[in-house]
Parts: C-alpha cells; structure tokens; sequence
C-alpha cells in the first residue's frame, strides 16, 4: 500500500527542522550507511548520526508519528528505526533502483527492525528544488511522489524505488522503516480500508449497532493477525 500522510509535521515543527538542516549541517557520505548492492546506487549526504541535530530531529519526528491516527492504523507500528535525514544537492544527487534491506539495526536504539514499510517524510517545498522524485514500482506501475513539504508516503518495504537525480536546489528529507504488528501488506491494506470505512460510517450515522458488530470484526481479525 502507498498512502501519503498530509501535514505530519507543524509549521514550527517543520522550520525547526530546517534550521538543523541547512548546507552546514553535519552532513556525511550517505554510503556510510548504505549495504553492499547499494553502494553503486547511492550518491548523496547524509546528516550524521551521533549528532546533536540529528537526535532532536529524530524526537520531533517520532512525536509527530505518535500523534497521527492515520499512520498508526495504516502502519500498526511495533518497531520504527530511528529516523534519519538526507540531502540530494550538486554532484551528490540521486539514489538508484534498489530495495531496503529486509532487516536492519538501529543505531540509536540496538534494536533490529524489520522494515515492513518504508517511510519518506519531505522537508523541503517542491517548488525549490527539480527532480527528486521518489519513484516506487508497484503493481500499478511506476509512481512518481513529489509531496510538499511536511507530508510523508508510506510504501512497502519489499518495492523497488529510487530517487530521481536533483538538477536544481536541495532536496532534503527523512527516512526510516516501521516493524508492523501486521506483516502482510494484504491483511493491513483490510483494516486500514475496514478502520477508514468505519470512521466514515460513524461520522455519517453516529455510534449504530451495525458499526459496533464491524468494530469487533475489525479488532478480531487484528487479534488474528498480530503479533507483539
């Protein structure tokens, strides 16, 4: 499933952000991080881990994901890696086919997560920058995702995708993967769709008996089909 998550971060949130991340920010290699089959693919920066910047910037990103309900039932989040950042400007501007590794450990927390889904939190204005595009093959086809600044996509780790060169400005952005209590994609595609149709229904008719009964289906089959 590819959903994007509008205005997942503030206004103040968002400058905050990119205060700590500007051109003099503690940026590295991006392959520093990247696995063996992408480090042909890779060419861009990355904000360094150990940095003052990058730990206030992964507690504003994950307090943000706390308080979205449309990501936590899109998602059903057992783990999420810590969030990182990247930079795509001048020479060091693209990233290319390629697929998340299945299992990675964080760096922040010494967890190993699964990354069931990757996750695209846009920082900079489509405006300031050509290119960029984030394009994920699907079994639509190809999709090309361009969010304004402080919108998110959530997609499937198992997708090819890459990230289309930069020829003008900075395309700045986090990254990271969420474990789901869920791991099929299938089953969480029906309960996403099952919780959005009833807040439809409640909205529209109020609390009925009908949506009550749908409610116990929903989180009978969550129960089915979780795991913590």
């Amino acid at each position: 499933m590819l959903l994007t998550l509008p205005d997942l971060l503030t206004a103040d949130e968002l400058a905050r952000a990119r205060a700590l991340l500007g051109p003099e920010a503690p940026w590295v290699d991006g392959r520093t991080s990247a696995g063996e089959q992408a480090l042909a693919q890779k060419n861009n920066q990355q904000l360094a881990q150990t940095s003052e910047a990058a730990a206030e910037l992964r507690t504003l990103v994950l307090g943000a994901l706390r308080r979205d309900a449309m990501f936590f039932s899109a998602t059903l989040p057992r783990r999420i890696y810590n969030p990182l950042f990247n930079r795509y400007a001048g020479e060091q501007n693209f990233y290319g086919d390629h697929v998340d590794g299945a299992v990675l450990r964080s760096q922040a927390t010494q967890e190993w997560v699964r990354t069931d889904i990757s996750c695209t939190l846009f920082l900079a204005d489509p405006e300031s920058y050509d290119g960029g595009e984030l394009v994920v093959q699907d079994t639509c086809g190809e999709q090309r995702v361009k969010l304004p600044a402080g919108h998110a996509v959530i997609y499937p780790g198992t997708s090819v995708h890459r990230v289309a060169p930069v020829t003008r400005g900075a395309r700045v952005a986090s990254f990271f993967w969420i474990e789901s209590m869920v791991r099929s994609d299938e089953q969480r595609r029906l309960l996403f769709d099952m919780d959005m149709a009833l807040l439809a229904l409640r909205r529209r008719h109020g609390e009925t008996a009908e949506a009550t009964r749908l409610t116990g289906t929903y989180h009978n089959l969550l129960r089915l089909w979780a795991s913590t």
